[in-house]
């Protein structure tokens, strides 16, 4: 089993700041890209910033220049650094993971999803 546990949401102004965390544990042999996802009320889950090995990374257009992704392979942690933020980035933040994970007779490739966490920014 691997499981991901994000931290960090909570509530901001506009303008201000935040740092999620997601750490992933359980039988990891590796993990090959790691990311994050949010979803508002009332709309679809959407991509925020993914990161495959230890740099490279991919952003939706509407993040871009203000929420960097980072990652600390030892730890099997990702990072969101999301500055300037605006009430439009409310959302639940979805922690995500690709992960081949060690099972008797060999190995296993799992999409891991961790439980959210809630961002508010207030205007």
């Amino acid at each position: 089993q691997v499981q991901l546990v994000e931290s960090g949401g909570g509530l901001v102004q506009a303008g201000g700041s935040l740092r999620l965390s997601c750490a992933a544990s359980g039988t990891i042999v590796h993990i090959s890209a790691m990311g994050w996802y949010r979803q508002a009320p009332g709309k679809q889950r959407e991509l925020v910033a993914t990161i495959r090995g230890g740099a490279t990374t991919n952003y939706a257009d509407s993040v871009k220049g203000r929420f960097t992704i980072s990652r600390d392979n030892a730890k099997n942690t990702v990072y969101l650094q999301m500055n300037s933020l605006k009430p439009d980035d409310t959302a639940v933040y979805y922690c995500n993971a690709d992960v081949k994970t060690l099972i008797p007779g060999g190995y296993r490739y799992l999409e891991v999803w961790g439980q959210g966490t809630l961002v508010t920014v207030s205007s």
